[in-house]
């Protein structure tokens, strides 16, 4: 398989483990990418907040290189495959926009192409069983919420790849990894993406509540697949734990740092070393976490066993115990009943009564003195049953 390759202006600079990762998780898939020749800046929040043209004509330029190449476009940054997305939609279904378009960019361009998403391509084009199989080392012992943020499955008439409310696409990855992925409510919430710098109050918080989640969650890593979401949680991690006078030191990860650590990759080889927060040591700690939890297992097995063993011997001697009140019920009552004469009568009264031979069998395996107690209330009731009759003669 070959794709256009879009980096973006982040790929190779502020989230330069994400490009690294990226290609070493492609080359471990067997995929070739060929990045998109003379490419220019998507535009990402700037373009679209000045101006509707220059948002769709700048991502539609680069566009239309790849369909020159005759390639699908794999976009990593969630923002500039948003704006992809949204140019390729526009084009494809309003020609005054494409004839516009193409005057400016002066390129012939009617996408033909497609952009994928990372999660799309790792999901849809090579898929999780595939994943699975080239995983050398495994992340079971990993605890992980993933977070999609805001831009990666919205809006649904641009992405389709995934449900905009819960999507599942990178859970799927990183539990073919071998990682347990833990449910959680933020995994869609935006994390304040430029407000972080140009509003700090308002930003910082909205980290902060992508963090504390993650965190009530039971996670001890984030999972991403935007440069921004990965910034804002891991390089001002810090700065909002000292906001808020608490501490996170959650670990935050691309997926396909995951995915090529999974398959034999060093952390130094796709710059996972390169975080604010320290994720390579955590990384570190999977297999003796996985041996825990082995043995954990084990252990609960072996209780599961156990406790199945003696439930298997109680059933075994109240079975027999009810095959005796059943067939010499007055031998068995002597046990719990010295009296002959009441022994005589309790053994009348559970005469093809079954629920009371269950009841009696039971406290007589269990409980010998309840045993004693519930014969007593029995023969006690019986014989005021047999006094009204009397009196009533």
């Amino acid at each position: 398989m070959r794709l256009a390759y879009y980096p973006g202006c982040s790929l190779d600079s502020t989230a330069i483990e994400y490009g690294l990762s990226t290609k070493q998780t492609c080359k471990l898939l067997g995929v070739e990418l060929v990045e998109i020749e003379d490419w220019n800046c998507c535009g990402a929040t700037s373009a679209h907040n000045t101006n509707k043209m220059l948002s769709l004509a700048l991502p539609a330029r680069n566009l239309a290189i790849a369909e020159k190449m005759g390639l699908d476009i794999l976009a990593p940054c969630a923002a500039c495959y948003n704006r992809f997305k949204a140019a390729e939609v526009a084009v494809r279904h309003d020609s005054d926009i494409r004839q516009k378009i193409q005057k400016i960019i002066e390129m012939e361009y009617s996408a033909d192409n497609r952009t994928l998403s990372i999660l799309e391509f790792l999901v849809n084009k090579i898929g999780v069983a595939k994943i699975s199989q080239k995983v050398t080392r495994s992340l079971k012992g990993m605890k992980a919420v993933c977070y999609y943020g805001c831009l990666l499955v919205r809006p649904v008439e641009h992405t389709g790849f995934d449900d905009t409310e819960d999507p599942q696409t990178m859970d799927q990855i990183v539990k073919a990894l071998g990682a347990e992925v833990l449910d959680w409510s933020h995994k869609t919430e935006c994390c304040g993406a430029a407000l972080a710098t140009s509003r700090p109050d308002v930003g910082k918080k909205m980290i902060y509540e992508v963090l504390k989640n993650a965190k009530a969650a039971g996670a001890d890593c984030i999972v991403t697949a935007c440069p921004v979401c990965h910034m804002n949680l891991d390089m001002r991690q810090e700065a909002v734990e000292k906001m808020f006078n608490t501490e996170f030191n959650i670990p935050v990860y691309y997926v396909t740092e995951l995915v090529a650590y999974a398959g034999g990759e060093s952390p130094e080889a796709i710059g996972t070393n390169r975080h604010f927060v320290e994720a390579v040591k955590y990384l570190k700690t999977l297999p003796e976490k996985a041996a825990q939890m082995e043995e954990q297992k084990s252990k609960k097995t072996g209780q599961k066993a156990a406790v199945k063993e003696d439930q298997e011997a109680l059933s075994k001697k109240i079975n027999a115990i009810k095959k005796g009140l059943e067939k010499n019920p007055e031998k068995v009552v002597a046990r719990i009943i010295p009296d002959e004469e009441k022994a005589k009568i309790l053994a009348g009264i559970i005469n093809n009564d079954d629920k009371k031979i269950s009841k009696l069998a039971e406290l007589m395996v269990t409980d010998i003195e309840k045993a004693k107690k519930a014969a007593e209330a029995f023969i006690t009731v019986e014989q005021k049953k047999q006094q009204k009759q009397v009196d009533s003669n």
